[in-house]
């Protein structure tokens, strides 16, 4: 069965415009806190998404009270070593199938984003919120610190002063400060924040998927190499372009002043 046609329990998928999908994390009695449910269906929607060719890009979500508001610290408190260790892979690799993703994914948030949730947030590729949004990776407070990338996408975002400040003290700060440092892209009134993400979307839909694909992985590629590194990876992706129809299409329609139109995955 397709990822499309299945129910998902912590989840809810919808599509728009065929080409956008919109997947709503769907916990709000617990404020939309990350358990391995959440994840299991996450991560099976994203690798759905990834090889789906109708959706050219994702918007993630919560609601208007959390887009997550961590880990359910009910469902992790009893674990041991091993088990802390396996919910942190799970963690992982919902994560990466954000980052990873050949689409290029859009968080919408409203509410809290903390621990977890902010983590997911610093994981997608552009990022809308709300005014009123709270962000804060506070598990300083209950004797851990951020373990599903917190500490190596702070500093990657922001600066490594400001990462040790807030994951030092656990504070909390507001979505002008996340604007301010460089979390956020964008915010928005809280009424908004879902109309700017579908306008996003649809921007981003609008161009060639390959070569969209290909440009995701090599700014995601820069964060860990070094420049003539990067730079070589970045001229074999460009290169490879032009072996395919969307280059064609894209720079006749620029010669021919139209609209250029994309096919190619």
């Amino acid at each position: 069965m397709s990822y499309r046609d299945k129910q998902y329990e912590t989840v809810l998928l919808s599509f728009e415009d065929p080409n956008i999908a919109i997947v709503q994390i769907n916990r709000p009695k617990a404020f939309n806190a990350v358990n391995e449910k959440l994840l299991d269906e996450t991560f099976e929607i994203l690798d759905g998404i990834h090889h789906d060719k109708e959706v050219r890009a994702l918007i993630i979500c919560g609601n208007e009270n959390a887009f997550a508001a961590g880990a359910d610290i009910k469902a992790v408190k009893d674990l041991d070593a091993f088990g802390a260790h396996a919910f942190i892979d799970k963690v992982h690799k919902t994560i990466f199938a954000i980052e990873d993703n050949s689409k290029p994914v859009i968080a919408a948030v409203n509410g809290l984003a903390l621990g977890g949730g902010l983590e997911l947030v610093m994981a997608c590729d552009i990022r809308i919120v709300g005014e009123a949004a709270t962000f804060g990776m506070p598990e300083i407070n209950i004797g851990v610190f951020p373990g599903a990338g917190g500490t190596q996408r702070f500093p990657r975002n922001a600066s490594i002063c400001l990462a040790k400040q807030y994951i030092f003290t656990g504070d909390f700060f507001s979505a002008a400060v996340a604007e301010k440092i460089g979390l956020v892209n964008m915010v928005v009134p809280v009424a908004e924040v879902m109309d700017e993400a579908r306008k996003m979307a649809k921007k981003l839909a609008r161009k060639s998927p390959v070569a969209m694909r290909e440009a995701k992985q090599n700014i995601n590629n820069s964060m860990n190499v070094d420049i003539k590194t990067g730079s070589r990876a970045e001229q074999k992706s460009w290169s490879m372009l032009f072996s395919g129809p969307d280059q064609k299409e894209g720079m006749y329609a620029f010669i021919e002043n139209r609209r250029a139109t994309f096919t190619q995955f």
